[in-house]
């Protein structure tokens, strides 16, 4: 069977930028222009020109893509005609390939929101596209709120969208603009819509998660026959967000009956970068990944259950819906005082170590983290700490350095702009190849700002390690969580640190004091060492 060709559409520099609190530079712009490109994606909104001054820039500096870069805007306005808009002219002189703009298909809306009649905002649709089209450029059409608009008037719905696809419109996109509509309504309008008489082929799918049915509603429009797909990367989108295209993509490419009827430009060689495209998102955004999503979260392939650990070492199949790898991910085997040996037999396997069934090893390094854990240690999420507590029972752990004494410091006081600041700074001394080293750090930012005394320690550190230097100069920190185990004057810290480095590789470890600057010290200890061990820094 011939496949047939599905578009992806990106939207996740307008649409996502429309997210609470993000703002992206000019240069981030670019580079998740270029992850996207890299990804294989067809179509890449790259923002609205004219509306801010980051939109204009980025379509002035946009590298050359073999997706199609498009410009948003919005429909012509009443009582111009398109040549002499100049809103719409900013659009156009972005000089983009594609073109897409955004127009009332809800008859509410029209008179309401627009204060215009009907067919004023008809032929504001007609006009608009024809403009686009005479200039030589391929144009969209958003059919703004068009699910709610057809369950009201679905004549006029169909009408707003006929107007544009009569102008030379090469997609018509509709929608569900407020989230609300659900996949069963989704499947059943675009069923209709098509009978009517509008082409599935030039039909496109936009949808909003504030159902949490963003992804279903666009296999929904799939399945019904529309063949252009929009959404963002991670779900980034207005309010609640909009069809996750980290969740779409693999559906397409590995779950039937979509990787059998479809072809998308997304190759399995670039799905194989899925999981770093998702975690580099995050990390321009400076957030915390969400471990808990689907294909490129931390925790979509852990197996904490002994029974299932168990099963998996004997066939990833029992537990596992796709290979992990396929995405860029790793699956995860927790240890913690519930695992049995199955969970530590196979953690232990994927960190390179082979261990024998029955090997008395594995029983002291169990009783070791279940004394541990009783001592407030976590080693479900954090395991770089538990692969060196391994390591350190097999006698496999290095001594890359000894540390000798630390000190930190903060000091709060004005500067020379009579505000109040803080300032950590850290001593740290370190033997390394029997030599001892002293090293001082401050934990002062790009712009100034303190970082805190665990950023100090961890400059301070890394600093001067003598030849381990340079390969931790990729090392950042990107996640701090703070827990207290037990109250009171006895009250003991736990801090585990998230960690990541230049090869997109993040590892969690953890630290226990009852002083929260010793217990996040331990964890940052943990941190270097396990990056000098998978960097094979011992040799």
């Amino acid at each position: 069977m011939t496949k047939q060709r599905l578009y992806l559409y990106d939207t996740t520099l307008r649409d996502g930028q429309q997210t609470q609190g993000v703002q992206f530079s000019t240069a981030e712009k670019i580079q998740i222009a270029e992850a996207l490109d890299a990804l294989g994606l067809d179509y890449i909104e790259g923002g609205w020109p004219g509306a801010n001054p980051t939109d204009s820039a980025f379509f002035d500096e946009a590298p050359k893509t073999h997706a199609r870069l498009t410009a948003f805007g919005m429909t012509k306005r009443a009582g111009r005609s398109a040549a002499n808009d100049d809103v719409l002219a900013a659009v156009m002189n972005a000089g983009t390939q594609a073109v897409c703009l955004v127009g009332k298909a809800h008859d509410y809306h029209v008179t309401a929101a627009l204060g215009i009649s009907l067919e004023e905002n008809l032929e504001n649709i007609r006009a608009s596209i024809a403009h686009i089209v005479a200039q030589g450029r391929e144009a969209l059409y958003d059919a703004e709120h068009f699910f709610d608009g057809y369950k009201d008037n679905p004549d006029y719905a169909l009408a707003a969208c006929r107007a544009a696809l009569d102008a030379g419109a090469r997609w018509i996109v509709l929608c569900d603009t407020n989230g609300g509509a659900l996949p069963s309504e989704v499947g059943h309008i675009v069923t209709e819509v098509i009978a009517a008489g509008l082409p599935g082929d030039q039909l496109g799918i936009h949808t909003h998660n504030d159902t949490e049915n963003a992804v279903a509603c666009s296999l929904a429009a799939i399945d019904a026959g529309v063949r252009q797909l929009q959404g963002t990367l991670n779900g980034l989108g207005e309010r609640c967000g909009n069809a996750n295209l980290t969740t779409l993509i693999p559906t397409l490419i590995l779950k039937q009956p979509y990787a059998s009827q479809f072809e998308i430009g997304v190759s399995q060689e670039a799905l194989s970068g899925l999981t770093q495209v998702s975690r580099m998102l995050d990390d321009i955004l400076n957030r915390v990944p969400t471990r808990q999503a689907p294909y490129v979260g931390a925790s979509a392939f852990a197996h904490k259950a002994g029974l299932h650990a168990s099963a998996i070492l004997k066939d990833p199949n029992t537990y596992e819906h796709i290979d992990p790898a396929v995405v860029g991910n790793a699956r995860i085997i927790p240890m913690s005082n519930q695992a049995g040996q199955s969970n530590l037999r196979r953690r232990l396997t994927e960190a390179g170590f082979s261990v024998e069934k029955g090997d008395p090893a594995l029983s002291r390094i169990l009783d070791r983290i279940k004394i541990r854990e009783d001592e407030g240690y976590s080693y479900d999420t954090a395991q770089g700490s538990f692969e060196l507590l391994a390591r350190d029972e097999l006698g496999q752990l290095p001594e890359f350095f000894e540390v000798k004494r630390y000190k930190v410091t903060v000091e709060r006081r004005k500067n020379k702009y009579n505000r109040m600041i803080s300032l950590s700074e850290a001593v740290v001394v370190v033997k390394v190849d029997g030599e001892k080293r002293l090293s001082v750090s401050e934990s002062v930012d790009e712009t100034g700002s303190d970082r805190g005394p665990v950023n100090a320690l961890a400059k301070a550190l890394i600093k001067d390690l003598g030849r381990y230097s340079k390969v931790l100069a990729d090392m950042h920190l990107v996640d701090f969580k703070v827990r207290i185990t037990q109250g009171g004057t006895e009250a003991v810290t736990r801090v585990i640190i998230d960690s990541e480095d230049g090869k997109g590789r993040r590892w969690s470890t953890v630290g226990v004091s009852p002083n929260i600057i010793d217990a996040s010290f331990e964890a940052l200890l943990d941190a270097i060492r396990w990056k000098l061990i998978h960097d094979d820094a011992a040799q």
